[in-house]
């Protein structure tokens, strides 16, 4: 038995999220599935962790173990000529056997993109939230400020999630605009919750549209309540940067 690690890049679009489920196909299906043809053997995929539906990876790190005396590089190659044009495995090595993908991660980083101008695009649409109105960067910046360090992260997850814990912590938050127009928001932290990202980006926005000031976001954490932080960003605008270990 041998273990393998392999860094997966992913257009989330047509897929119901990272993790196998009943009412739809998964990255983790497809990826599993197209193993087990190369192997000829039942494999389970161990991603760093969950992608929602619709939401994109760059860089998402998973592992596996397969008794297949294949070369790494045989293996890379063949399922890679029969993933989907959304999907490819970008890396396959061999590692330690004591690697596990979502146990050993140190850290995430996400970015969200927004395109914020008065013309539509019709082009790259999946991949980004479309804004009309003007975004105040500065302010924005301002509320991110509040975010980052631990806190009980409770305000921003998902309604409903029956995690016990929501103490995160928050390393990193940057703003950058590219030529194009486009905003990406990028942040850092060594574990997320459900729709944390998204719920953060949504509040963000509305401060940016001057519907809040960056000095509620302090009472939005401190009231550990989901129903006083601002809406959650659509899934499209999300991407899984990278993963550290």
């Amino acid at each position: 038995m041998r273990n393998f690690k392999i860094v997966v890049e992913y257009d989330g679009t047509g897929y119901c999220g990272w993790q196998r489920q009943e009412n739809g196909l998964s990255i983790q299906q497809v990826l599993e599935e197209t193993i087990r043809l190369i192997t000829q053997e039942k494999v389970t995929v161990i991603g760093s962790g969950r992608t929602d539906a619709g939401v994109h990876a760059l860089n998402q790190v998973a592992s596996f173990r397969s008794n297949t005396r294949l070369p790494a590089e045989i293996l890379f190659r063949g399922v890679n000529g029969l993933l989907p044009q959304d999907i490819v495995v970008k890396a396959l090595e061999e590692v330690a056997w004591e690697f596990n993908a979502l146990r050993d991660v140190k850290s995430k980083v996400y970015f969200y993109r927004i395109c914020n101008k008065r013309l539509r695009p019709a082009l790259n649409r999946n991949y980004f939230w479309f804004i009309y109105h003007p975004l105040d960067l500065a302010l924005m910046k301002q509320a991110a400020q509040y975010l980052i360090g631990t806190h009980d992260f409770s305000s921003f997850r998902a309604t409903g999630s029956d995690v016990k814990d929501s103490v995160r912590t928050i390393t990193d938050i940057n703003f950058r605009t590219d030529e194009d127009g486009l905003l990406e928001i990028t942040i850092e932290a060594q574990g997320f919750l459900k729709y944390m990202v998204r719920n953060i980006v949504g509040t963000l926005v509305e401060v940016g549209r001057g519907k809040r000031s960056p000095e509620e976001m302090q009472k939005i954490i401190d009231s550990c309540d989901r129903n006083i932080a601002g809406i959650t960003a659509p899934a499209r605008g999300l991407h899984l940067k990278e993963v550290k270990y």
